[in-house]
């Protein structure tokens, strides 16, 4: 007797799922040894090893912690739920979801708490070359000029510190998160009924939370202030006259100011009172903005940009001394010398033909002049920069090689007025460009244009 559809499409579904997973274990299996492979022949197999174990465990130990605050966050608000939720048209419509969601809590919560389980750990696991660096850091023997510790701080010890602060982000917000929709869900969270919006249970544990959190942020700018020391900015690498003046002494303010708006969240534990917190996070909110980035856009603007060298100048100073003692020139011997001089006539007539082609059109700057003196219609181009070439040009007494500045003469349809565009002029009349144009690299005319040997419509040269 033959199987019903619905059993054979079960059954289907099984076999194809199986097969997928045994195709996707394959794979990794099958980069998994060939890494193997390649370390062994190398005679570093402890380095894989030691990678593989490392992945691991931070992956176990990340996804656990993750898994287990948000399901005691869960957990708290479920087990501290209210009683009787009332009769509003809130609640009323709160219990078909209650009610759907209850027989299957228990898959939905593991489900919830698997995935971010594999996330958090999955994050952890690519963190390998940080947590490693960090348990094997060793001192540099140099410390920093702004805030005196050791370089290898910030080597070996800040990317690491900086994962774990971001980790526990992500831990309390999601956290919060999970309080938040558990207490909504069962009544300790009541937005639209009149009376108290939230229960003495509710209460506390988003109080916590979000107290936690602003300490976090507190924690946070304190370890910015070491990261102004690694930025990149546009000249140099490192701290700039801005950020030790403006950014520095701002991060050390919104730190107190979190650290003070964490504490009133904590107190509301026991005043019941959400004003203090709520104004503490405003100020908090409104300090990181004007202190993070309005005082320090105004003192670039009009501190450092009309002297910009001499604001300047010690923090390049800086960088300078930072990338001799990385390269080991610290200790260099520096003189001047005297590099004026006058050449015997005739020293250079070796060297006329390298000499007679020195460049002095740059063509990363030149490229206006050509499209001012050679674009010749509105919908021609050239590309900027230019291109340099050499070419046998015949000169007084026969062929010689010369630099050159060229570029083609391109087509761009968004140079044509809105009435020559159909489908026409598109695929039939403006079709391609129109010639090459080529200036001598090293020659220019009287009033400092370039001087073309190859140009005009139609071309001439």
């Amino acid at each position: 007797m033959a199987a019903p559809p619905s059993t054979r499409g079960r059954t289907l579904l099984a076999v194809v799922l199986v097969l997928g997973l045994l195709a996707l274990g394959f794979l990794v299996f099958a980069g998994f040894y060939t890494d193997l492979l390649w370390y062994r022949s190398v005679g570093f197999s402890d380095v894989f090893t030691t990678q593989i174990g490392t992945r691991v465990a931070l992956f176990a130990l990340f996804g656990l912690v993750m898994v287990l605050a948000v399901g005691a966050s869960i957990w708290l608000a479920y087990r501290y739920r209210p009683a009787f939720r009332g009769l509003s048209p809130e609640q009323q419509s709160l219990d078909r979801y209650r009610v759907a969601i209850d027989p299957y809590r228990r898959i939905v919560v593991l489900a919830v708490l698997g995935g971010l389980g594999l996330l958090a750990g999955a994050s952890a696991a690519a963190e390998w070359r940080s947590w490693l660096l960090f348990r094997n850091s060793q001192p540099f023997g140099s410390v920093d000029a702004q805030f005196g510790v050791d370089l290898s701080f910030f080597a070996f010890r800040l990317p690491f510190w900086d994962f774990l602060v971001a980790f526990a982000f992500a831990v309390v917000l999601m956290s919060l998160v999970a309080a938040v929709v558990t207490h909504y869900l069962y009544g300790g969270l009541r937005l639209q009924s009149p009376g108290e919006k939230t229960t003495p249970a509710a209460r506390v544990q988003i109080a916590i939370l979000l107290g936690l959190f602003v300490l976090l942020k507190a924690v946070a700018y304190w370890f910015d202030r070491y990261e102004l020391v690694v930025k990149d900015s546009p000249r140099i690498s490192g701290a700039t006259y801005t950020d030790i003046n403006a950014v520095l002494p701002a991060k050390n303010i919104l730190v107190w100011i979190a650290l003070i708006s964490a504490v009133l969240f904590f107190a509301t534990v026991v005043t019941r009172n959400w004003l203090a917190p709520g104004i503490g996070f405003g100020l908090l909110v409104l300090s990181a903005v004007i202190l993070g980035g309005i005082y320090p856009a105004v003192v670039q603007q009009f501190q450092v940009k009309p002297s910009e060298p001499v604001k300047e100048a010690p923090y390049i100073q800086r960088n300078i001394d930072a990338t001799r003692t990385a390269y080991r020139l610290a200790d260099a011997q520096v003189a001047d010398y005297d590099a004026t001089g006058i050449p015997e006539p005739g020293a250079l007539e070796g060297d006329r033909p390298t000499v007679e082609n020195i460049r002095l059109l740059d063509p990363a700057v030149v490229a206006p002049a050509f499209k001012a003196l050679q674009q010749i219609r509105g919908f021609y181009v050239f590309e900027d920069p230019l291109d340099v070439d050499r070419y046998p040009l015949a000169q007084e007494g026969g062929t010689q090689v010369r630099d050159s500045v060229v570029a083609v003469r391109e087509l761009d349809l968004e140079g044509l007025q809105p009435g020559q565009r159909n489908w026409a002029n598109d695929h039939t009349v403006y079709t391609h460009g129109y010639g090459i144009v080529a200036a001598y690299g090293n020659e220019t005319r009287a009033d400092g244009a370039p001087e073309f040997f190859e140009s005009d419509i139609p071309p001439q040269g």
